[in-house]
């Protein structure tokens, strides 16, 4: 289908364009158009999209608003341009995570929770004698909603002494309670308890049971004399004595002692730590619906408001269309009057516009109750996408990071009919994206590069698509005209197999698979079909479970007691597990949730970076050691971020930010710890450095230089070092776990498994992380890739396509072979997309 031609009525002109790594450019944009910003990962397109355009937007209208708002701006920066003429106001749609806690639902984010406690408020049906509720009573995120047992969570945590004495065969000196702190904490408890005359040095069970409730449930926090290092007979003699103890120890129970730290620790490790002890069970009150009784009593089309919540979205319009017909006046609705059923017929009309909008996003497999955090980031930018073109706004620039994400090419055609709808209304539509279809059915292209870093941030070409031919310097050109010679290969034969069998996991019921092991295996199937349900979950969990869990190169991410529990996957691994001695998760997740944690931190090259600071001549006449040069150690950093390099400005009604420290202008370091150099350098200036820059200063160091070997390889040379985990995008995070996985010495036959990796990658990238995971497969290992990208598919070994539909339509293998065999299968949404691949 040819673009939609409109002429552009105006131009956003921008001039002297400085921001990150753009080089003084000068570029006109049209409006009222849709316009797609290409070129390479880190060339300089989000830093004109988001970093200038938008972030300009943003600044003017924090002038407009509020003496208060004018003085944030300082704080928050002003895009390094000259001028920008022409720029409307603009809505930025980023590829960012949801919020972390599970209260965060698709309901809240397209406010459609909203409207449906209004219609349960207004039309719901009332048992006989029930006083009216307000819509504010069935939401579990008020005190008036909230069931008053669990406080809206649905779940209540219990502590209790199976969950504290794993092992009631140890003794106390063994460490039988072992909620309890390590090391000298520990120590000290049951120092404690050898003074109040408890006998740590038999078996847990044989303690009657009062001492054992006593020991871990009691509040009382009784002080007692401690005599370190005597034995139980040596205390109780010091004891009679009255001889002076080696201090005054303070008991706390178990239980007070995990539930106190979970509360208050600053500490994740600590949270995390004792979270283990905490067992959480759906609340006996409202049975995990989250709400108080008074509001699950009424009902509206036979369900409750927490059931109806449950139902897919697909499901929920159909509920929906029901009411909104003309023949639900006429019908016999209960004791429904005509007065609610008019009501439930203008909500439910309202209701269906919105939620048909999300159906034709390919989102009709989510229910209203599923948390943000479990979203993929496409999922979350297409819901984002459907409440702005249900807002009605129009004259703006919405600004897009790659809305293809995570989409299947089926699902495709919907985003861009959503886009030119947006278009169409009078908006201007500005798309960050490597799609080629996207680029080849815009209006206007604006191609930045011609490289990553500082080889990149020039305009090489701005105009309609198909000028872009001309520019030979344009990586984006080769891929968007067919230039490109496809990588044409026989596919590998499998070592082995591991076959799953039995899975049932969301929407996957019994389900059987089989990954050829020693090849390069690539699932598909369209948004919600059970994907990553079979590979993300099931294969990583049921794999993991013989092999003692996946190696992720990550912390994983802090879980809170809001977050909902993690589902099992029930089914069973029936052979290949002796194949497979290591399994690693490689996935999409930040490296770190704050600016501390970066790229140098992460892959473990600033270990060996700091320790060539402290072997130096002046560090070893101020007697600093290598911790003096981390961030993270209170000796050697600034004290006023605290190694952060950026505090926190709070935004009143918008997301906090971050801007850099006033006191050490973002180098994070004390100037004592500053004015140590090697070769020339000081430790902030090293980690301003890029990957492919540092490859030359640490040419003669092999530890270092490993890892930036493998970092450049992987398309991250134009990285720096101390870049925050807080400015990567989700596909350069996952590349850098890769690459800290290519820079170990393999340890056995590896199961690598990648969500999506191609996500927010050129075509050009992607060509460089299929050599890098083709290398694994190489060496003996497998992988098994998650994708939606056809030109990746096209070059796997074996294809898993999942399908045929999304949520209850999907959960089954529709067709299982080579590229070649999957492409002929009819049955599948994906064949026709792979066979133009192929």
């Amino acid at each position: 289908m040819p673009p939609s031609q409109t002429t552009p009525n105006g131009f956003v002109r921008v001039r002297g364009a400085r921001e990150h790594n753009l080089k003084n450019i000068d570029v006109d944009i049209p409006r009222d158009a849709l316009v797609v910003f290409t070129g390479v990962s880190g060339s300089g397109k989000s830093s004109l999209a988001f970093s200038t355009l938008y972030a300009e937007a943003q600044r003017r209208y924090f002038e407009s608003v509020a003496p208060y708002a004018r003085r944030l701006i300082d704080q928050v920066g002003v895009p390094d341009v000259d001028a920008i003429e022409g720029l409307p106001p603009a809505v930025a749609l980023q590829q960012q995570r949801g919020t972390p806690s599970a209260r965060s639902s698709v309901g809240s984010v397209t406010t459609l929770s909203s409207s449906i406690r209004m219609l349960y408020s207004r039309a719901g049906h009332y048992p006989a004698g029930h006083a009216m509720l307000y819509a504010e009573d069935f939401s579990p995120n008020t005190p008036q909603g909230a069931c008053p047992e669990c406080h809206g969570l649905g779940r209540v945590y219990e502590v209790t002494e199976a969950t504290l004495v794993p092992d009631p065969s140890l003794t106390i000196r063994e460490r039988a309670v072992a909620a309890w702190p390590m090391a000298w904490q520990g120590q000290n408890l049951r120092d404690i308890l050898v003074t109040l005359g408890y006998d740590v040095d038999i078996p847990w069970r044989d303690l009657p049971q009062a001492q054992r409730d006593w020991i871990l449930f009691t509040e009382e926090t009784p002080t007692a004399p401690v005599y370190a290092g005597l034995t139980p007979a040596q205390t109780r003699a010091a004891l009679k004595r009255k001889q002076e103890p080696s201090y005054q120890g303070t008991f706390s129970g178990a239980r007070r002692y995990v539930l106190h730290t979970f509360m208050h620790s600053q500490s994740a490790q600590m949270r995390k730590r004792v979270s283990q002890f905490m067992r959480p069970s759906p609340c006996p009150l409202c049975a995990g619906k989250r709400l108080k009784r008074e509001a699950l009593s009424v009902t509206f089309a036979g369900l409750d408001i927490a059931e109806l919540s449950h139902l897919s979205l697909q499901a929920l319009a159909e509920v929906f269309r029901t009411v909104a017909a003309p023949a639900y006046l006429d019908q016999h609705q209960g004791d429904l009057t005509l007065e609610k059923r008019l009501a439930a017929q203008r909500i439910a009309h309202e209701l269906l516009a919105r939620i048909d909008t999300l159906l034709d996003l390919g989102l009709g497999y989510l229910a209203l109750e599923r948390s943000t955090p479990s979203l993929s980031s496409g999922e979350l930018q297409r819901l984002r996408l459907a409440t702005q073109l249900n807002s009605q706004l129009f004259g703006v620039i919405y600004v897009l990071d790659e809305p293809s994400a995570g989409l299947h090419p089926a699902d495709s055609e919907a985003l861009f009919e959503a886009l030119q709808r947006l278009k169409q209304a009078g908006n201007s539509v500005y798309v960050v994206e490597h799609d080629l279809d996207t680029m080849r059915r815009a209006d206007w292209l604006v191609d930045v590069g011609p490289a990553a870093g500082e080889h990149g941030g020039t305009i090489l070409y701005s105009g309609p698509p198909e000028g872009l031919a001309r520019v030979e310097q344009s990586c984006t050109r080769a891929y968007l005209f067919g230039e490109h010679a496809r990588a044409v290969r026989t596919p590998r034969q499998a070592q082995d197999w591991l076959a799953l069998e039995g899975i049932t996991r969301n929407n996957l019921d019994n389900l059987s698979a089989q990954f050829p092991l020693g090849c390069f295996t690539a699932v598909t199937g369209i948004s919600g079909s059970g994907k990553s349900s079979l590979v993300s979950q099931a294969l990583l969990e049921l794999v993991g479970a013989h092999l003692g869990h996946a190696e992720q190169p990550a912390e994983r991410e802090e879980q809170s007691l809001e977050d909902d529990p993690e589902q099992t996957s029930s089914g069973r691994v029936k052979a290949g597990l002796g194949s497979i001695k290591r399994l690693v998760q490689v996935d999409q997740k930040p490296i770190g949730r704050t600016p501390r944690s970066n790229l140098a931190t992460y892959t473990g090259l600033f270990d060996a970076v700091r320790k060539l600071f402290a072997a130096t001549d002046h560090a070893k006449a101020q007697g600093f050691d290598a911790g003096r040069f981390s961030f993270n150690v209170a000796k050697g950093r600034c004290a006023t971020c605290e190694g952060e390099g950026f505090v926190s400005v709070e935004l009143l009604f918008m997301p906090s930010v971050y801007a850099p420290c006033p006191t050490c202008h973002g180098a994070r370091y004390n100037p004592e710890t500053l004015a140590v150099t090697w070769q020339g350098m000081n430790i902030a200036q090293v980690l301003q450095l890029t990957v492919e820059h540092a490859m030359a200063v640490f040419a003669e160091q092999p530890s270092v230089r490993r890892s930036l070997q493998v970092l450049q390889d992987i398309g991250l040379g134009y990285l720096r070092l101390g870049q925050p985990a807080t400015e990567l995008s989700g596909g350069e995070a996952q590349r850098i776990k890769l690459a800290t996985e290519l820079q170990r010495t393999a340890r056995g036959a590896t199961l690598y498994v990648l969500d999506e990796p191609t996500n927010g990658l050129h075509p050009q990238d992607i060509d460089r992380l299929l050599v890098q995971l083709n290398r694994l497969v190489d060496a003996g290992h497998s992988v098994v890739v998650v994708e939606h990208d056809m030109r990746v598919v096209a070059q796997s070994d074996w294809v898993i396509d999942i399908g045929p539909g999304a949520g209850d339509a999907g959960g089954k293998v529709v067709a299982s072979g080579t590229p070649q065999a999957v492409a002929g299968c009819v049955e599948s949404r994906t064949a026709s997309f792979l066979a133009k691949a192929l």
